[in-house]
């Protein structure tokens, strides 16, 4: 790490302080009704992430209210965790006393309830001798472990079809004793605090995934969190946040202001000029140059494939048609067989190769796999080969896509989309989403067969709809209390505040989070 990091993150560490300091000072006492409970072991260790942030910047507005606040936090409540976990080396213990000392600055001046990990001999046993197939339908005491982790899993080994070898069996029981302690030590919280609300990263996470079970089963208001579309913006919903469930009102349209700011912000977006959870993806972006063209000129039609992350949390929801990702890739490549007069180009996501985040189990080792791009009518463009994929679009038939934002995108574009996987904008009519494996294989034939595949204006105007809500609407801005960390992409630090910025009053951020926690309102930004 240079000097200006180290400046910054001090400053950083400083901020923090000052600001945990400021709040304990100004926080009322307390007033006499059931607590909210927040949990978030899944997002950082050493630095303040950006949902860290969003979730530690709602905790203090409550308190600031005088609702009462308990942070669930572990110390040293995991064998094994989420992100201090190394695959290659599953015995090496995680960073728990760097985390510690983490969570001491976020936390401080906050009630706490922490959780310690104690070894359970009976679940040991249980699990011993148990493979992959068998641990992921493992439960104990009547509570879907191997379920809640399994997501998890695939995250932090960065893959989805799991291996049944040692090193996996390993990493995956250990995972299970981690959530059965987090089980044991939540359920006790909710026994003594009865909490109105629980308020948790992501939900897909083992930790968070299992205290959410326990919640919802208690019928206790349960409410997720991620990282939203803009920067630095968050979403919350008592959904799950992963998939992103957004209910638009019937009644909802664009004005003219507000088109004018959606059209300029695909203006940046179709330059690749974007970030997604402080990522950004496109350093550069390539034309598809004459070579390309002139590839291109020998076919009669031209289809994108877009994929994804295939470990990422959004797949769980995505897969309802096909198992997952690579069982419709398969398809789309027997298509590709049965089609030489189509260019099919096979878009691999900019973020499956990302530094420190690299998938094993990609679309580049499934086509070398499959000997795909020996095919003379498939070109497969690797995750960082920056090529226009808006480009790519415009000169498109029409669009093949899993759970793609790209898909949102070719549809605003112009062009018609065949989804494979749910995605958060399938919910409305936007692309075509057929409902099975052959309703799929026969909708994508009638669609290579045809002269042209119209859009249907509708679809366009549910896809402006929907990007906007999702946008401006349900992305929660935090810009006002964060700046994005230069030298770890996701991380933030704090910029200086008082105190009373966090009041509702005072921030409609503030107000909107306070009114769909405490008072089950829509957690949609007003105007």
């Amino acid at each position: 790490m240079n000097f200006s990091a180290k400046v910054f993150h001090a400053l950083g560490r400083w901020r923090l302080q000052r600001a945990a300091q400021a709040i304990a000072r100004h926080a009322p006492r307390p007033r006499d009704a059931a607590a909210v409970v927040f949990f978030n072991a899944s997002t950082r260790i050493w630095g303040l992430s950006q949902n860290a942030a969003f979730q530690l910047l709602t905790a203090w507005s409550l308190r600031l209210q005088g609702v009462p606040v308990v942070q669930f936090v572990c110390r040293r409540g995991m064998s094994r965790c989420i992100l201090g976990t190394d695959p290659d080396a599953p015995d090496k213990a995680p960073p728990c006393a760097a985390c510690q000392r983490h969570s001491d600055r976020l936390y401080a001046g906050t009630p706490q309830v922490g959780f310690t990990f104690h070894p359970d001999q009976g679940l040991d046993a249980a699990l011993r001798d148990l493979d992959v197939p068998a641990l992921q339908t493992f439960a104990y005491q009547g509570v879907p472990l191997g379920p809640l982790v399994l997501p998890g899993l695939r995250w932090r080994l960065r893959r989805h079809n799991l291996n049944d070898d040692p090193g996996t069996r390993a990493v995956y029981r250990q995972f299970i004793r981690s959530a059965w302690q987090v089980a044991q030590d939540f359920t006790a919280l909710l026994d003594r605090t009865a909490p109105q609300a629980v308020v948790l990263f992501n939900g897909q996470f083992f930790p968070e995934a299992t205290a959410r079970w326990l919640a919802r089963r208690r019928g206790i208001r349960t409410i997720t969190h991620e990282v939203g579309l803009r920067p630095l913006t968050a979403y919350f919903t008592t959904g799950q946040a992963t998939a992103y469930p957004i209910a638009i009102p019937d009644d909802f349209a664009l004005t003219p202001e507000q088109n004018a700011r959606l059209d300029a912000y695909l203006s940046r977006r179709f330059r690749g000029d974007f970030t997604m959870a402080g990522i950004r993806f496109w350093p550069e972006i390539r034309g598809l140059g004459e070579d390309f063209l002139r590839f291109a000129s020998r076919f009669r039609q031209i289809v994108p494939v877009f994929t994804n992350v295939v470990f990422d949390t959004s797949q769980p929801h995505a897969n309802v048609v096909f198992p997952h990702m690579f069982a419709w890739l398969d398809e789309v490549l027997a298509l590709a067989r049965r089609h030489p007069e189509t260019l099919f180009v096979l878009r691999a996501h900019p973020d499956e190769q990302r530094p420190g985040k690299a998938a094993r189990e990609s679309v580049r080792d499934w086509v070398r796999a499959r000997q795909a791009d020996r095919l003379p009518n498939v070109r497969f463009v690797d995750s960082q080969e920056y090529l226009d994929s808006y480009d790519l679009i415009r000169r498109a038939k029409f669009v093949m896509v899993y759970n793609s934002t790209i898909g949102l995108e070719a549809v605003l574009l112009g062009k018609a989309v065949l989804c494979a996987g749910k995605a958060r904008f399938t919910q409305y009519p936007i692309v075509f989403f057929p409902q099975s494996v052959a309703e799929f294989r026969r909708q994508a034939e009638d669609f290579l067969a045809a002269e042209a595949v119209p859009l249907p204006p509708a679809f366009q105007r549910q896809a402006r709809r929907f990007l906007y809500y999702q946008l401006y609407k349900v992305s929660l801005p935090f810009e006002a209390f964060l700046e994005e960390d230069p030298y770890q992409r996701g991380y933030v630090r704090l910029k200086p505040f008082a105190p009373r910025a966090l009041q509702p009053e005072n921030s409609a951020t503030m107000a909107v989070l306070s009114e769909g926690i405490l008072r089950r309102g829509e957690f949609v930004m007003p105007g």
